[in-house]
């Protein structure tokens, strides 16, 4: 039995896995701030729409300002992560994010809120590109989408944590204080970050080749995974920023079981990040190349998502919540593999920008969903945006897939990137 006994030295290998687990775990718990931060409006939506006077279309503007920001910020962001290191980059952003955070306890107006909003997606359009990289650099190709997985299960941790917290916080010392303590997580996490995070590991192939803009725009995989991330990028944020609104308004609870019963759909989401992970590990170790085990796990997760085409139909506000719980998990399950299908298809020297160029594409369609979501509801009903979230997932996976031509070939025609 090769047990080492409790005073032996852990080898170099013991230590570098240890150490890239707990940079995993600092990316999982600042995705998991990111997503109290983000999901803090939303929970708080019915309580600030009365006192700022907002219309349902007001208020989709509101949200489309925090979706400009992130669609503006996420490329110069990529750029940070790829010439700066994800060490200063990723600090730098939680840091100027934080702060955005806080000042929406002050604000007085929809103007101002939405200007805070905007100044706090320019922040946060650096976690995917940081965290997306800092995975990159420090896991195996089989590894990578578990670890993707896990770390952007952050965003239905995040999106389960918050309202019970926020409500909690609202509730007992003021719906200020609900904006003040997720800030205050973000600050103590900066140093955390910048003392676990080496600056020659964060800038470890800096050094490589560059690769322009222009060459990224000009190769075929970089508009398959925009153009993936503009249909199935509004579907998860339609879940953060609009249900909280929808159980409120349409299903008639009250702010108090929106936050004890609205994180059960999000619990569920939960478990598609990391099983979307797994599943593609487990698929990789049996041999299946990379191509397939994408079209396999992709395909199958946006056909569930169709799921959420009976929530407006069901009677039952508990077999609501399950379907809505359901197509949680698998779009979280397909997110996780197209954030992987970026590490297939990019290099290290790209990995951060073309990241950053599908955030523009989630930006853009970010942005212009809140305000169709806003006219839809003030119109007609929820009923069709439950239509269109339910078939966008498949639209997004049919683009990678179509676009993606050389996702077939083992030879990219990016530098070092190769499947």
């Amino acid at each position: 039995m090769n047990t080492p006994t409790s005073g032996a030295i852990p080898s170099p290998d013991d230590v570098q896995v240890r150490r890239r687990w707990i940079i995993l775990s600092l990316l999982l718990l600042i995705t998991v701030i990111n997503f109290i931060d983000r999901q803090t409006l939303s929970v708080l939506a019915p309580i600030l729409r009365q006192r700022l006077h907002l219309s349902n279309a007001q208020y989709g503007r509101v949200v489309s300002a925090f979706q400009f920001g992130m669609m503006s910020s996420e490329f110069p962001m990529g750029w940070v992560m790829d010439n700066w290191g994800v060490r200063l980059g990723l600090g730098g952003a939680v840091l100027w994010w934080s702060l955005a955070t806080a000042a929406q306890s002050v604000t007085r107006s929809g103007l101002q809120l939405g200007l805070v909003r905007y100044w706090m997606g320019t922040g946060e359009s650096g976690n995917y590109p940081g965290g997306i990289k800092t995975i990159f650099g420090i896991f195996t190709r089989a590894e990578r989408t578990l670890a993707i997985g896990i770390f952007n299960t952050g965003s239905m941790v995040g999106a389960t944590i918050a309202p019970p917290l926020v409500v909690y916080l609202a509730q007992r010392y003021g719906f200020r204080s609900a904006f003040l303590v997720p800030a205050a997580l973000g600050l103590f996490w900066v140093p955390l970050w910048v003392l676990n995070v080496r600056s020659t590991e964060s800038r470890q192939r800096v050094r490589a080749q560059a690769v322009s803009l222009r060459l990224l725009l000009g190769n075929s995989s970089a508009w398959a995974v925009m153009l993936c991330r503009f249909f199935i990028g509004p579907v998860m944020q339609f879940y953060w920023y609009w249900i909280p609104s929808y159980l409120y308004g349409a299903r008639h609870l009250t702010l108090t079981q929106v936050g004890f019963l609205g994180w059960i759909p999000f619990l569920l989401g939960d478990a598609g990040g990391i099983l979307g992970g797994w599943c593609a590990g487990w698929l990789q170790r049996r041999g299946l190349r990379t191509y397939n085990v994408r079209r396999i796990t992709m395909f199958s997760s946006a056909a569930l998502c169709v799921v959420s085409l009976a929530v407006p139909f069901l009677r039952s506000t508990t077999a609501a919540f399950f379907a809505i719980g359901l197509a949680m998990l698998a779009d979280n399950f397909l997110s996780a593999n197209m954030f992987g299908a970026v590490t297939d298809l990019f290099a290290d020297n790209a990995v951060g920008r073309a990241t950053g160029l599908t955030g523009v594409a989630g930006g853009l369609s970010g942005l212009l969903f809140p305000l169709l979501t806003g006219y839809l509801v003030d119109r007609y009903s929820y009923a069709p945006v439950f239509v269109l979230i339910s078939v966008m997932p498949l639209a997004g996976a049919f683009s990678l897939f179509v676009l993606g031509r050389q996702y077939r070939s083992p030879e990219l025609s990016l530098p070092g990137a190769s499947l």
